[in-house]
């Protein structure tokens, strides 16, 4: 009995050491988590192009604010402080460019620099406003963060014009 437990204490000591045969990409996603790349694929950037076409066709006013450094946890506590029927997202400017084209939003090409987080506003415009405001406040993020601009109406406005 002694020798039957050694021999599995030694088993699993040296299995611990054993290195695990090579994963792909997809199958290490689902192990370890993290982006699962279906926004790097041509379908997966198709369906992300359709979403914001959505979100664009019953939004009142969409606007944009610089991303960079905003951190996972800030952008969660964002999106839980905005109203109903205001969806905020980072999207790609190439995906975004391709979203907005023949649309009534599409002066807001010019927008379309850098890394960019874009507001799409069913309903309560003013809200969804002062909600942004009031948490680049809190965060400190008031120089770096400001508003860039946004379109409604076919009329784009600069960062005064939105506020």
């Amino acid at each position: 009995m002694k020798v039957v437990l050694f021999l599995l204490g030694a088993l699993g000591y040296g299995a611990a050491f054993m290195t695990s045969p090579a994963t792909s990409r997809s199958e290490r996603t689902k192990i370890f988590g993290g982006s699962s790349g279906r926004a790097t694929t041509l379908e997966g950037k198709k369906e992300k192009v359709e979403q914001i076409q959505n979100l664009i066709e019953t939004s009142q006013m969409v606007f944009t604010v610089p991303s960079g450094s905003i951190t996972v946890s800030q952008t969660e506590t964002l999106r839980r402080s905005l109203p109903e029927g205001t969806t905020a997202a980072v999207v790609k400017n190439t995906l975004m460019q391709r979203a907005i084209a023949g649309t009534d939003y599409e002066s807001a090409s010019e927008m379309l620099k850098g890394p960019n987080m874009w507001f799409f506003i069913e309903d309560d415009i003013g809200a969804s406003i002062k909600a942004y405001n009031g948490f680049i406040k809190d965060n400190g993020l008031e120089e770096s963060h400001g508003i860039i601009g946004g379109v409604m109406d076919s009329v784009t406005y600069d960062s005064k014009g939105v506020t």
